[in-house]
Formats: structure tokens, C-alpha cells, sequence
């Protein structure tokens, strides 16, 4: 119960269909089990649904919500329906992205580009500055952003690359900017993860099997040659979430098999 009685929004609680679990997904359900009533929002109320049902499956306390937080407007009434139904927002679990169309700078559409950005970064900080001000008159609170090993590693993904180095910048913006008030913000940086969206989408974009996608994935990995997958997000996230770390705030934390040391 390292969660108990608190209450969360895990923004991107759904998943992209798939053989495995996602980095969303997974952090819900951890943090329901750990005591948390957990809000689930996502642009696709069935699968945000989806991981209600798994929680209240489980004895768990969760609602889900849906929410396009491209746009500021939803992110204001996002915040609403939070407090009526929960009272207060103890955690902000970020972790909406999208890389379909990257490519390297001389070949990345303009289109492209500002889709990933958008979604990447715009949306993550206007979900932030309209929970900050309610985690600042709490005094209190835990906000987790989900960046990528590709903030500080280059692989010919451009936008996703400019977008996750930017979501680190933001969360130490926060972390610095409240810090007074008692609110912590941490950013995760996932390495090589075996989620439904990084199979399905490099199947999609490549045009080989799963297996193989696997297997191309896995041989890069430093540690025991294999991925990481959603629930080690999870447990990091959980982690950052709950008063276990209470100390720690504008930290990037490795979540990757050695992909950032190497």
C-alpha cells in the first residue's frame, strides 16, 4: 500500500493493441494496487476502460476519462472532473507519445515534425500547467513525466528525439519552478521496451514480422540481451509516485538496460 489513499491521473492509460503490456497500462494497475484510485484517461475510452476493468478486477479503485490533451481546453476540464471525482490530485502520470512519420532531418515532413512536438511536448506541459496550481495549493504532490533514452542518444528519430529532450527540460523546469510549494517532478527515460506501440509500429513502419522486430530489438539491449517492459516502467514510476521518494525531484531516471551508459 505505498500508494494509500492517494489519488492519481495516469494520462495515456490505454495502449495501442498488442501481444504485451504498455507503459501506461502497467503503471496504472500498479499504482491501484499500491492504494491509489487511480483516474485513466486516454483519447480512446474503450481502452482506457480496458485498464479500469483489469484494476476493479483486481479489488482496485479506478474511473476512466476521455481526453485529446493536444488541446488546452481539455486539459482545463480534464483537471475539473479530477477534483470533483477525487477530491485532489496527488499524482501526474504523463505518458502520451507518438513517433509514426519520424525520420532523419533531411528527410522529417514539416507535418511530421509539428504532429510529434505537439503531442510529445505542447500537450505533456499543458496537462502540467493546469495541475501545478492545484499540486501548489495542496503543498504537495508528485508529477512523472515519461521521456525517452532518446533525449540524449541519437537514432534518426528527430522530432521524437528534440520532443523527449524537451520533455526533460520541462520537468526540471517544473521540479525548479516548485519546489517551495512541495511539488516534485521527475522524468523516466525507457530505453528498448517490448510495448504494443513500439512492436506494432515498427511491424507497421518496416514491414517485418513481430518476431523479427523482436529479435532486431533485443540484440541491441546491454542487459541479458532482452527489453524492458511495461511493468518496469511501471515500477519506476511507482517509485518517483510514492513518498519513498520524497527527496528526489528534477532527476532523469534510466529505465533501459544500460542503453544510456553504453
Amino acid at each position: 500500500m505505498r500508494l494509500e489513499n492517494k489519488k492519481a491521473i495516469v494520462v495515456g492509460a490505454g495502449q495501442t493493441p498488442g501481444e504485451t503490456i504498455g507503459n501506461g497500462r502497467a503503471t496504472a494497475i500498479l499504482f491501484a494496487r499500491e492504494g491509489a484510485e487511480v483516474m485513466c484517461v486516454d483519447k480512446r475510452l474503450e481502452s482506457a476502460q480496458d485498464t479500469v476493468d483489469l484494476i476493479k478486477k483486481e479489488g482496485g479503485s479506478a474511473f476512466a476519462y476521455e481526453c485529446n490533451i493536444v488541446e488546452e481546453s481539455a486539459n482545463i476540464a480534464l483537471v475539473k472532473t479530477a477534483l470533483d471525482k477525487l477530491g485532489r490530485i496527488d499524482i501526474l502520470h504523463n505518458n502520451v507519445g507518438i513517433g509514426f512519420g519520424d525520420a532523419p532531418p533531411h528527410k522529417l515532413t514539416e507535418d511530421s515534425y509539428d504532429n510529434i512536438m505537439l503531442v510529445n511536448l505542447k500537450a505533456m506541459w499543458l496537462t502540467c500547467k493546469h495541475v501545478i496550481p492545484v499540486m501548489r495549493q495542496q503543498g504537495s504532490g508528485s508529477i512523472i513525466n515519461i521521456s525517452s533514452a532518446a533525449a540524449v542518444s541519437s537514432g534518426g528519430i528527430t522530432a521524437y528525439e528534440i520532443a523527449k529532450a524537451g520533455v526533460n527540460k520541462l520537468s526540471t523546469s517544473i521540479a525548479m519552478s516548485n519546489a517551495k510549494y512541495g511539488v516534485r517532478c521527475n522524468a523516466i527515460m525507457p530505453g528498448l521496451m517490448d510495448t504494443p506501440m513500439a512492436i506494432e509500429g515498427n511491424v507497421k513502419a518496416r514491414g517485418i514480422s513481430r518476431e523479427e522486430v523482436r529479435s532486431s530489438r533485443d540484440s541491441i539491449v546491454p542487459l541479458r540481451k532482452k527489453m524492458g517492459s511495461g511493468w518496469d516502467v511501471g515500477y519506476g514510476a511507482l517509485y518517483l509516485a510514492s513518498d519513498e521518494a520524497n527527496f528526489v525531484t528534477g532527476i532523469f531516471l534510466p529505465i533501459d538496460g544500460g542503453h544510456t551508459s553504453r
